[in-house]
């Protein structure tokens, strides 16, 4: 459909959100008429999301935002199973202590999102172990395990991808996409949820739970994916050469989050400004039609409203006013990520490459070895060219400015 009824449809469609689902119309229809309850589920794999889970997020705030009620899921029971899409090998297995802890690190970031409360658009946040891990196995294959067929288990991308590379599968995650569907099925019960979205990925999963829904209660529930995005060069949304772009402040810094932003392709600003901004769409078009050097302005405004988002104004304002004084004055601006270092450590002489590690840099003393050899390392502006000591002559101001080619800077600060 290139156009809906509903507001929240309508916007998810301008904004580039819709990749499948499973019956347009009927939803359409559904929340053009009243408040739909509309969940995503997020596993515990880690103690901070990333990037990449920003997209599915803020498909909660736009649910949200246009008068319906999201629900934010944690995997507190699927996280003990671990979710095969896309994975080569079993995903390792967490203790419950360790889910609780990550679950816990995680729920901070959904209030910059959006608003929780007891109102009837107000968000939710539920662990799905509160049903899952309850759940007898015997009383649960009698349950359901009747209305799924191998035959069709075996057809989903999850299950027929993991097979066709010949990597083993076990019993354990083949259940995933059941426990899953379950959760649909828990949800519907619970508080009326007629909506499971996520990324395209997910949809074998999603329609497991749709079609359970329709077995077990009777009634249409709708499955929504977004695309998966990649950016223009081909590489997955959130990847770069130092690993996840982490959401959690204490994972990655205001100043990181804007330089993640700042630097993005110069093809895919249209589409990250209508993503991960709130920016009208006629500015974001505005913003995306700008060619040559003017584009890079495009970028920071990018750069500022997704990090403000986040981290809010003032952070993000600040991330921006340091780089401008370090990219286009050169000054070793104080907001730059810094690592204390000890005077006396300084004052014997502290090797090169071990600064840049402390400062996370580089990852290893080979890879430092190679930045210097393409003329990449830099102290305070200028170019290293051999293995040596840091000493207090390279001091200045209390700190000393450490950067490796023209978009990574960190600094040593003196004490």
């Amino acid at each position: 459909m290139s156009t809906f009824k509903s507001d929240f449809l309508q916007v998810l469609n301008e904004r580039g959100f819709i990749h499948q689902g499973t019956h347009l119309e009927g939803l359409d229809a559904l929340a053009a008429r009243e408040v739909v309850t509309g969940y995503i589920g997020f596993d515990a794999t880690a103690r901070s999301l990333h990037v990449g889970s920003l997209v599915q997020i803020i498909m909660l705030y736009w649910l949200q935002r246009t008068g319906h009620r999201p629900v934010a899921l944690m995997g507190g029971g699927t996280t003990k199973v671990g979710d095969p899409t896309g994975k080569d090998t079993q995903r390792a297995l967490l203790t419950d202590d360790d889910i609780r802890a990550n679950i816990a690190s995680i729920q901070g970031v959904f209030a910059k999102f959006l608003s929780f409360g007891s109102g009837p658009t107000d968000a939710m946040m539920v662990d799905n172990d509160v049903w899952l891990s309850k759940l007898g196995y015997v009383e649960f294959l009698r349950d359901c395990g009747t209305e799924f067929t191998i035959n069709r288990m075996l057809s989903f991308d999850s299950v027929k991808l993991r097979l066709e590379r010949e990597s083993p599968m076990t019993f354990l995650e083949f259940n995933y996409m059941l426990m899953q569907a379950y959760d649909f099925h828990e949800l519907y019960r619970r508080c009326g949820c007629r909506l499971q979205m996520g990324g395209s990925d997910q949809w074998g999963n999603i329609v497991n739970g749709v079609e359970l829904c329709r077995r077990k209660d009777g009634i249409e529930v709708f499955g929504l994916t977004t695309p998966l995005l990649t950016t223009a060069s081909g590489r997955k949304m959130g990847k770069t050469e130092t690993g996840a772009v982490w959401l959690n402040e204490d994972l990655c810094s205001a100043y990181d989050y804007w330089q993640f932003w700042r630097n993005t392709e110069d093809a895919d600003v249209g589409t990250m400004l209508s993503r991960f901004t709130t920016l009208a769409m006629a500015e974001v078009r505005r913003l995306a039609a700008l060619g040559g050097a003017e584009i890079n302005e495009a970028k920071k405004i990018l750069a500022t409203e997704a990090t403000a988002w986040l981290h809010g104004r003032a952070a993000a304002e600040a991330a921006a006013d340091t780089a401008r004084k370090t990219f286009e004055q050169g000054d070793a601006a104080s907001g730059l990520p810094s690592v204390d270092l000890a005077r006396e450590t300084l004052a014997r002489g502290y090797p090169l490459l071990d600064a840049f590690l402390a400062v996370q840099l580089i990852a290893s003393k080979s890879e430092g070895r190679r930045h210097m050899g393409s003329n990449a390392l830099k102290i305070n502006n200028e170019t290293v060219t051999a293995e040596r000591a840091l000493t207090e002559a390279d001091l200045g101001g209390g700190v000393i400015k450490l950067s490796v080619g023209k978009k990574k800077h960190a600094l040593l600060r003196v004490r």
